[in-house]
């Protein structure tokens, strides 16, 4: 990323919040209020995965709001690929590791991590670096490639996807936090936080068979929905998604979004995209049905948005 696209992406998602700047450099120079004094969304530039974290996580007053003591936490983040770290397939490993760690200080009992991937499930977990990492943070690593690890549920507020076979680890923990990695999808146009759920699902061919826009909105429908969403945005992949070709598809943002709100950092991560890409927001046709089905908004100026450069 040159200068002048890093100064764009410093604008973030270009919302009206509590916050007001004006231009790249009233965002360096901007204030933050002090932590832990209540916001919706918090959008991070400029650091590593775990420090970026570290700050959002601190505005929303800690871990343990979302985590309490003896609870089984899922994280899930997107090992889709058999792909490193460096070409921005998967959710950064970094990030994993320090959410699996922040689980753990609020005193979580068991933390699993999972995902049904699209390449073959050990070398995504392997090269991806999310295994090692997860282990390191004391995490333990479920498979995901068999239909014995799913369960069907029914989905009664959905238009298109009236049932799915959700895997065991997210119907049996107490709470879970999603991950994804922000990036384009040559389908879904792109892959955040609602695509992030069809990692949790069985049958993906569904999906793409019956209106893939509103299945994605559909699934996020799901009785026990993510307490928490964390985009990954520290490396972005802008074209060629989901898989990618090369690392002229990747670029180095250093960012992070966080919302409980999954429509809403959706919407916030794919106006940051368009820092770098242009993909406007009604083309991404299940920010919109998400909201019509009421598990978010996409209606950002409504919010109390934070955002922070480091």
């Amino acid at each position: 990323m040159d200068r002048r696209e890093f100064l764009k992406a410093l604008a973030l998602t270009g919302v009206a919040a509590t916050l007001k700047w004006e231009g790249a450099t009233g965002v360096m120079a901007q204030t933050v209020p002090g932590e832990g004094s209540g916001c919706d969304l918090v959008a991070v530039m400029g650091g590593e995965p775990a420090e970026m974290f570290r700050k959002a996580i601190a505005e929303f007053g800690g871990m343990g709001r979302f985590v309490k003591a003896g609870q089984k936490v899922v994280v899930k983040p997107n090992i889709g690929w058999d792909k490193v770290p460096e070409l921005a397939g998967n959710t950064n490993p970094e990030l994993v590791a320090e959410i699996i760690r922040q689980c753990f200080a609020a005193g979580a009992e068991e933390v699993v991590v999972f995902d049904h991937t699209c390449d073959d499930w050990r070398k995504c977990y392997r090269n991806s670096g999310i295994e090692d990492a997860a282990k390191a943070a004391g995490a333990k690593v479920m498979p995901a490639h068999e239909e014995s690890y799913y369960r069907e549920i029914s989905l009664p507020r959905a238009k298109s996807l009236k049932t799915a076979k959700v895997h065991t680890a997210i119907l049996d923990c107490d709470v879970w936090i999603n991950v994804p990695v922000l990036k384009n999808h040559g389908g879904a146009k792109m892959t955040i936080s609602m695509k992030n759920h069809m990692g949790i699902v069985w049958d993906r061919g569904f999906f793409h068979r019956n209106d893939l826009q509103q299945c994605i909105a559909d699934i996020c429908t799901i009785a026990k929905p993510a307490v928490l969403n964390v985009v990954d945005a520290y490396r972005m992949m802008k074209t060629n998604g989901p898989r990618g070709k090369s690392e002229a598809d990747v670029v180095l943002t250093k960012g992070l979004f966080m919302s409980p709100d999954i429509v809403a950092v959706d919407t916030a991560a794919t106006r940051f995209f368009n820092q770098v890409e242009t993909m406007p927001l009604d083309v991404v046709g299940h920010l919109a049905k998400g909201e019509e089905l009421k598990v978010g908004t996409m209606d950002i100026n409504s919010l109390h948005v934070k955002r922070i450069k480091i």
